[in-house]
Order: structure tokens, then C-alpha cells, then sequence
């Protein structure tokens, strides 16, 4: 029968218990542990510059290497301890590797966080022997902790969805898990090693047996800390937009002008392709260009700037809703706008400058489509969320995978930080493009009441909340 894994990995933090699981598993003839391989400090240990046949530079030239010396061990499992921080190339194709058998091992952060500040006070990293152990407590920092805690939750996640979009199952341990003689054997099973006779006797002993309060020096400041933390995360938003591209080739760049413009959907595109053509001499914008093109451009225009423009959530999406949605004909929406009228029932009109098309209409049109908008990116409907209407939130993330955007701007401020931009750059300053003619009835602030600033806010709330914004009175 073919082997289940080929190696393992324990994926842990600092002072979780690795050490303690390392010696447990370590006690079995069919498991070979070999420590932190891939610290960027060290091979497997302290002072070791080399493990397994691999030398410490060939490490760090090709760590799969290192992975298949692992691998290769004869007449046992080998593995080995790795944490964020360990090299990132390692932890990938650790986290890719259905072959490698992920052991989970996590343990109560303000314990962790507590043990490594009394660890680095005392020098001492892991006890064998009761007489030697070193006392001191930690002082709390309510700001470091937090740190601690966003980083050890950062790489946990991480690990969690590697696993899931690789179809992977690790075995999860807590750190109160490793004096469970059965779950160590549960855990023996999972790498396909037969159970040992009797539960092995660790070397290894607990360095702060005390109640966590006792650990420290100002335990009423650590009760204030963590009081303050939400385990249940209730005020996150949830967002349900799919992944998308950076959109690339709507990127715009213009000869002569160290300026690239990251668009978010359609805010400002009309204005700043203006001013690029503005300050460029008068040559349109080059767009459609490809990552590689883009970043030829970057090596070729150092001390360039990217920019992108954000704008207020009910002007944006009534502003893409009265160019592209209301009118008929606009290239690439005709099949959206037949969908959204007939199977959405967002009651467009035939013609928005017939006269029966008046305020109410517009009002009750747009209150409709804002209604699918919300469900469509709360991930309630077939049909993907599209640029136009897609949170700036997520657009602004999907930019970022490509590069991120050193200038974030406002449209409402937008003549004022194009003219800084300019100054900076030794242009001259240059008039914004015209924005075209929209087919609304009515500005939108004349049907911003109550229910549509509601309605707004509800399919809005992470750009509300990201970018700053207040609800238009």
C-alpha cells in the first residue's frame, strides 16, 4: 500500500509547543524530525549551517532541495518545524504539497505572546530540567500584543485557505493536545505510523506552569487588553465579491508623462484621460497595454506615480447607472441591461429623455437596480459583480495585485490633487477632460432622501467604511 505523505511539516507559531510535539514525535522509530530547516538563521537548529546533505547556502539557493532530502529519508517520515517568517518559498510549496502532511499547531496567543516575552527576558527557549529554570514575568504591551495577534492571525488564515483552495486536510492540534496520549496516536494514524506500545516520556518541560495573570507584571492592564478584543470579529463587514483581475489593460499611461492611471471602474476616466492628453501634448492615452508593456514602462519612467481616484459610493453608482445602465445601446452592457430588466425587474425605460421618464421614475428605477446591486455583490445572484458597479474596495485590492497605487484620490478634489500632482512632477498644470453627458433625468442629490441614502449605504457599507465616506445630506 503507497504511503499517504511522503513528509510532514508542524506549521506553528513562537512558543505554541513545537519543540515539546517535535520531541513527542520524535520518540517513534518511523518519524524523523529535523527542526526549523527553513529559519533564514539556521538549518534545523541553532549553529547548524546544514541538514540532511544540504548545505546552508544550496538552502538557500533552492529549497526544494532541502524538501526532497526530507522526502528521501529512508524507513521513516521525516519532517520538520516551520513558521511565519521561515523562507517564503518553503512555506509555499509546503502549503501546495498534497504529498506533505500538514500538522496544525496552534495554541492561546496571549499564552504565546506571554512565553515569548519571558523567553526573550531569561534567554531560556526550552527547559529539560525543573532546577534549571530561569524565573521573571512579562509586562504586557497592550500595542505589541495586538501586533502579535494580528500577525499569528495574518498566517493562519493563510494557512486555512491554502488548504481549502487545494482540496487539503491538515490535523490540528491545540497545544493542551500534546498530553492527550490519544490524540498522539490519532495523530500517529494520520502520518501512516503504526501506534506505539506506550505513551513516550518527554525530556521537555513546561517553562511557565503558572496561571497566565502571574506571568506578568501588570495583569490588570492585560485583563483591559484583551477585554477589548472582539474573538467574534462583530463589526466585520462581510464582502462576497468574487476575486477579480487588476484590470490591466484599462490602465492608462501617456508619452511623456510619468503618470499611470489604475481606473476603479469608471470614476473619472473621462477627467483624467483629459489631463493626460493635457499635459501629454496632446496625444491620447495609451490603454490595452499588457502587465509586461506596463512594466517596461515602470523600469523606463523612475520616479513615476500611479495613481487611482475613489468617489463618493451614491454619486459613483449613480453616475455609472444614468451612463451605462439607464440609456440602450451602450456597447458592452446591451445584454446587461436586457438581464436587468427582464429578469432583475429594474424597471429601465425604453427612451430616458421621454418625458414620461420624470423624477419619480428615476428614483424608483435606481432604488430597484441599487436593490440588485446589493444582493448581486452579497453574492445572491448568477450574475458576477461587474466593474462598473463592484465595490471600490475590491477594485482597489484587485489593483494592488499587480501594484499598488501610490496616489489614492478623491473625485471631489480631483482639479486640486492633479495640479499638486503636476507641480510635483515639474509639469505644467493642466484642465481636467470633459465628462460626457449622462442620461439622468435629475441630479442625484435630488433624490438622495432617506431610503435611497439607505439604500446606498446597505450595498456600500465596506466603501462607506474604507474610504471615509459620510452620507450626503
Amino acid at each position: 500500500m503507497t504511503a499517504r505523505f511522503d513528509l510532514f511539516a508542524i506549521v506553528a507559531g513562537m512558543r505554541t509547543g513545537s519543540n515539546l510535539l517535535e520531541e513527542i514525535l520524535s520518540a517513534h522509530p518511523g518519524i524523523s524530525c529535523h527542526g526549523e530547516l527553513f529559519n533564514p538563521a539556521f538549518v534545523g537548529a541553532p549553529g547548524q549551517d546544514g541538514a540532511l546533505g544540504i548545505a546552508r547556502r544550496a538552502r538557500d539557493e533552492d529549497p526544494t532541495k532541502l524538501l526532497a532530502a526530507v522526502a528521501a529519508i529512508p524507513d521513516a517520515i521525516g519532517g520538520f518545524r516551520i513558521f511565519d517568517g521561515h523562507d517564503e518559498r518553503a512555506i509555499e510549496a509546503v502549503l501546495s504539497n498534497p504529498r506533505c502532511a500538514k500538522i496544525v499547531l496552534t495554541r492561546n496567543p496571549a499564552e504565546s505572546y506571554v512565553s515569548l516575552k519571558i523567553a526573550q527576558s531569561t534567554g531560556q527557549w526550552w527547559l529539560g530540567d525543573r532546577a534549571s529554570a530561569r524565573r521573571a514575568k512579562a509586562r504586557f504591551d497592550a500595542e505589541e500584543f495586538g501586533r502579535f495577534l494580528e500577525a499569528s492571525g495574518a498566517f493562519r488564515r493563510r494557512v486555512l485557505r491554502a488548504l481549502q483552495v487545494t482540496g487539503q486536510t491538515a490535523f490540528h492540534l491545540d497545544y493542551a493536545d500534546l498530553a492527550d496520549a490519544e490524540v498522539i496516536a490519532g495523530l500517529h494514524a494520520f502520518l501512516g505510523v503504526p501506534p506505539l506500545p506506550r505513551p513516550h516520556k518527554t525530556r521537555s518541560k513546561a517553562q511557565n506552569p503558572a496561571p497566565l495573570a502571574e506571568k506578568v507584571t501588570n495583569p490588570k492592564v492585560m485583563r483591559a487588553a484583551l477585554a477589548r478584543i472582539d474573538l467574534f470579529d462583530i463589526d466585520r463587514i462581510p464582502g462576497f465579491e468574487p476575486p477579480r483581475g487588476a484590470g490591466v489593460p484599462g490602465f492608462r499611461v501617456a508619452d511623456g508623462v510619468p503618470v499611470m492611471f489604475m481606473p476603479v471602474g469608471l470614476v473619472a476616466q473621462a477627467e483624467v484621460d483629459g489631463w493626460l492628453r493635457a499635459v501629454g501634448g496632446g496625444a491620447a492615452p495609451q490603454t490595452g497595454l499588457s502587465q509586461q508593456d506596463l512594466r517596461a514602462w515602470m523600469r523606463r519612467n523612475p520616479g513615476h506615480r500611479r495613481i487611482t481616484v475613489v468617489e463618493h459610493p451614491a454619486t459613483r453608482i449613480h453616475d455609472a447607472f444614468s451612463r451605462v445602465i439607464l440609456p440602450k445601446g451602450v456597447p458592452g452592457y446591451e445584454d446587461l441591461r436586457d438581464t436587468l430588466v427582464h429578469h432583475q425587474g429594474v424597471p429601465l425605460p425604453d427612451d430616458p429623455s421621454d418625458p414620461g421618464y420624470d423624477g419619480a421614475a428615476h428614483r424608483a428605477a435606481f432604488l430597484a437596480f441599487l436593490d440588485f446591486v446589493r444582493g448581486n455583490l452579497g453574492g445572491q445572484t448568477g450574475l458576477r459583480p461587474h466593474a462598473s458597479w463592484a465595490s471600490q474596495a475590491s477594485l482597489l485590492s484587485a489593483i494592488s495585485g499587480f501594484a499598488p497605487p501610490d496616489l489614492v484620490l478623491r473625485r471631489e478634489d480631483l482639479a486640486r490633487s492633479l495640479d499638486r500632482l503636476a507641480d510635483d512632477l515639474g509639469l505644467s498644470p493642466a484642465p481636467l477632460g470633459d465628462v460626457p453627458p449622462s442620461a439622468s433625468p435629475v441630479p442625484v442629490e435630488e433624490i438622495l432622501d432617506d431610503v435611497v441614502n439607505n439604500a446606498v449605504a446597505a450595498a456600500y457599507r465596506r466603501d462607506f467604511v474604507h474610504f471615509g465616506y459620510a452620507r450626503i445630506a
